[in-house]
């Protein structure tokens, strides 16, 4: 893990030295997630609507750029948990995070960019509830990596992002004591405007 940030910070500082363009400005935007659930018993449920909201930075030269983002996220999802009764429990789950995606990308035209990179998000605090809104115990991770990828459109100083988010690990290995494999997945539309 650290030789991974370390090399990431290395790339980071590789296209910054030789930067011609520094931009930095506020992001907010929504979200549509869900849980992805590998566990004998337990199955995905439907998506959640998400937002999110913070600040990005933008630095790089005509082509090639790195972009950092520091987000509050709120998202979530629900699981499906088969019962003996034949009759499935929904539990619904909200997550709190600090996002801090990193994206490095290429600017194919004066507007339109592609863009991939790691992400770190670390937990503030989450729900896992039962319809009748009971806490259900579980062991989620307190930060995790992921990555993402997508595309972006500048358009004066509004720059406009299409991402998508997967979980290089398990954000929780059981749900009330039984054995899962939990990953978040996110489908990401977020506007940030350029201060300078």
């Amino acid at each position: 893990m650290k030789k991974f940030l370390i090399t990431i910070c290395f790339m980071a500082f590789a296209i910054i030295s030789k930067g011609q363009e520094f931009s930095i400005g506020p992001k907010v935007g929504v979200s549509q997630a869900n849980i992805s659930v590998n566990g004998e018993g337990f199955s995905t449920g439907e998506e959640k609507l998400g937002y999110h909201i913070g600040a990005f930075v933008r630095m790089g030269g005509n082509s090639i750029f790195v972009q950092p983002e520091f987000l509050f996220t709120n998202t979530g999802g629900s699981i499906i948990k088969e019962t003996p009764s034949g009759v499935d429990e929904v539990l619904e789950a909200n997550f709190n995070r600090f996002d801090i995606p990193l994206m490095f990308g290429f600017k194919l035209t004066s507007f339109f960019r592609v863009q991939a990179g790691p992400i770190a998000s670390i937990l503030l605090d989450y729900k896992l509830e039962d319809a009748i809104q009971n806490a259900i115990e579980v062991d989620y991770s307190s930060s995790t990596l992921g990555y993402q990828a997508g595309i972006g459109f500048d358009i004066g100083n509004l720059i406009l992002d299409l991402k998508y988010e997967n979980s290089l690990g398990k954000i929780s290995r059981s749900v009330a004591g039984f054995q899962t494999d939990q990953r978040q997945n996110q489908l990401i539309l977020s506007a940030g405007f350029r201060l300078f």
